[in-house]
Formats: structure tokens, sequence, C-alpha cells
């Protein structure tokens, strides 16, 4: 019987874990690791501030997202021994395997930026990447009755790139909603040049910033957060006053990650093949999810696409055939606008998010506000929990990004 071994009961790890036992049944026995017991849908973090989601409605038990007959043991991991083809537990449990999937994710790092979690963290300086964080900006923005608030991006790569930005749209919901939208200035802080790294997007985002009266400010690399001053420092020396300042912490890999050699990046993210997301390292180590070192976004979708990739490609190696399945970056995400409205974004490695349809001509409205987008991001929460952790396949979407649709630019020369 074979061994596989998934490091992470997250999103990648438990839709892994899902489609592998599926396909293998009672042929291989699929054991998934995790520190906690608590799956936490991070999608719905964003939400939470705004009061539109409930924070206890967002977490759910690790083991019971599992399929029948997938093994779960509750332990941090020490470190991979890839020579040896085995993980060492913190526990001192040691697993063997002849496949090993890591899909630890991404971590929040706040400890490497200057003074942000000094003075003003977790009250005038706070995030809602995390469970904590998100509740707490919940009380804070109730209690908020006007002045700067500032949404930073600390660093990249992050968790979902467009959520910092929708995170200010909603906030010009919110506070419109509340009646006080104009004495908050709303600021929205990037290290990227413009709004998006995509020339499209970035353009539609940055009119839709605009239109909002919500001020871009771009190419800034904070290199300290000042909570008693409360003011953001840029490397460069420029500054950026705040009165509640909402922020993105950098972003890591597991920590085990270093104390596996030759494992991850110089962040922690493990160094995989971005097609068939088999592990630079060793063959038998393949990488989903967040954890990836790869050029696609750290997004659940990403996850979700990367799983029908992952799953065929760890049966071809363990029946030791060539690796015959390709994952094509394919991302998809509904950007939150307010007022009932959402964006939706559909791209891959080689194609920008562009104007159109998705999945078909007929379908919803890309890079363009809609209400019926807004109904498709209010369907996600079920999608994720019934149909993405299952790992089930969603008829007439499939890892591969659909062409039809979409708006391509006449090529050169036309």
């Amino acid at each position: 019987m074979k061994r596989i071994v998934i490091l992470g009961g997250g999103t990648g790890g438990t839709l892994a874990a899902n489609r592998l036992c599926r396909d293998f049944g009672e042929g291989a026995q699929i054991t998934v690791v995790d520190r906690d017991d608590d799956h936490v849908y991070q999608p719905g973090l964003l939400f939470v501030p705004f009061g539109t989601a409930d924070a206890d409605e967002l977490v759910r038990s690790r083991p019971r997202q599992l399929a029948d007959g997938t093994g779960y043991h509750g332990s941090e991991v020490d470190r991979v021994d890839v020579d040896a083809d085995r993980v060492h537990l913190a526990d001192g449990t040691v697993l063997r395997y002849d496949a090993l999937v890591i899909a630890t994710g991404a971590t929040l790092l706040p400890e490497k930026t200057d003074g942000l979690t000094g003075p003003g963290w977790r009250s005038h300086v706070d995030t809602f990447y995390d469970l904590d964080g998100a509740v707490g900006l919940a009380s804070a923005l109730r209690a908020f009755d006007g002045g700067r608030l500032v949404v930073d991006v600390l660093g990249l790569p992050v968790k979902c790139p467009v959520a910092p930005l929708a995170f200010c749209l909603l906030a010009d919901w919110f506070f419109t909603r509340r009646g006080i939208r104009d004495r908050v200035e709303l600021t929205y802080v990037t290290p990227l040049d413009a709004a998006f790294d995509e020339p499209v997007a970035a353009r539609t985002l940055a009119g839709l910033l605009a239109a909002k009266n919500i001020e871009l400010v771009t190419g800034f690399a904070t290199g300290e957060v000042d909570g008693t001053g409360e003011r953001l420092v840029s490397a460069d020396g420029r500054e950026v006053a705040f009165d509640q300042a909402v922020v993105v912490p950098r972003h890591g890999g597991a920590s085990y990650v270093d104390r596996s050699p030759g494992l991850g990046d110089e962040l922690g993210f493990v160094r995989a093949d971005e097609h068939t997301l088999r592990a630079e390292v060793k063959d038998n180590i393949f990488v989903i999810g967040d954890a990836a070192a790869l050029p696609a976004a750290k997004t659940a979708s990403v996850a979700y696409f990367e799983g029908e990739v992952l799953a065929r490609n760890v049966g071809q190696f363990l029946d030791g055939r060539p690796l015959d399945a390709s994952f094509d970056g394919h991302t998809t995400c509904f950007v939150e606008s307010g007022f009932g409205k959402a964006l939706l974004m559909d791209f891959n490695y080689d194609t920008e998010p562009l104007p159109g349809h998705f999945p078909a001509e007929t379908g919803l409205p890309l890079l363009k506000e809609s209400r019926l987008n807004h109904l498709g991001s209010l369907l996600s929460p079920w999608f994720y929990w019934h149909n993405l952790l299952p790992g089930r396949d969603l008829p007439g979407v499939s890892s591969e990004m659909p062409r039809a649709g979409k708006q391509f630019p006449e090529p050169a020369g036309r």
C-alpha cells in the first residue's frame, strides 16, 4: 500500500487529500498533518470587519472535512528529511512516505516589519488577514467616526492580492451606509507601481478607486510602522499618516521549511515546477496552494485548480509513469466593491485579466462591476465547503483557463 503524507489541513491539503482518496480508494494510506483542528474559511475574513460575515461561522473542524478513511494527525511539523523520505513531527512522531504533498500555506510575519508589533498593534494598527484581527477591526470600524483610514500592503507575495483593494471599496460602502463617508479619508498604499500588477486590471481598479474618492499611493515599500506617531514610513523616507491602519503583513512559508535543507526558497516557500507542481528538491514531493513558490496568485481558486493537476500527477508518479497533467496558473477571483456589486477576474500565467465573460460568452461579466458577480460571490462560502474542499469538479469549469468569452487584444500590426 502506498503511503501519502499531506502536510497541512487547510484549503490545498484538504482538497488534495479528498481527491487522492477518491482516486486511490483503499490502495493508499493517506495521512494529513496539521497543528490544530480549526479549519478557517479565510476568504470570509475580509467581510468580518464590515459585519457581513460571522467569525464563528468561518471555522469548522479540519478532520470533518476529510473523506472517510483519511488519517489525521495533530502536531506541528519539525522538519522533512528529504533524503530518507520521512517527516519528523514536533510530538516525536516520524511518518514515512512514498509521496509527500506540502500544503502548509503562507504564514503572517508581522515581526518582519519594524514597529508593527509595537505600540498600537491590535488597536489602531491591525489586519484582517487572521481571525483575531478581523474581529478586532469589526470593533474598530464601528467606533471609527472620522479621520484617515489607510490600507497598506507591507510586502509581496501575499494571500489573495485583491483583498486589500476590496477592503478599501467595502470601507467606502460601510462608511457611506453609516452616513459619515464625508468625514473619512480612505487611502490604499501598495509597493506595486500601480493598483494591480497587470495593466488592464490596474487601469480598471485605479479608475474604480478614483471614482470612490480613495487615494492610491504606489511604489511605497513600507520600512516602518510607527504606531505612536501614527505614520507609515517607506524605505525611501516618504510618510503616510493615519488614524487607523489596516495592514497586510509580510508573508513567508511555514517555519519547518527552513529546517528542511533544499526544500524552500529564501521566504520559506517550496520551489516547484510551475506546471507539474512537483518540488525541485526531489521527485516524490509535490506542493499545492499558498505554500508553493510559483508565479500564480495565492488564492483558494488556485489551490482548487491545482488540485486536479496534483492528484493526477501524484498518481502518475506512484504508478511509475511520466507526469502528464499541467497547471496553467488559472486564477478566478471576485472583488467585492460594495453596494451589492462585485467584479470578477479570470487569468493565468500567460493571459492577464481581461474584459469579457466567464466561463463563456454568456457567463458572468469580467472586469466590470455587476450585481450578478455579487450574487456569485455570495455563493462562494457554500461552494467552498461543499465543492472545493471535497475536491469535486464544477461542470463547465476545469483547471485550464477558458479562452471563450474573453476580449483578447488585436495582435500588433493588424
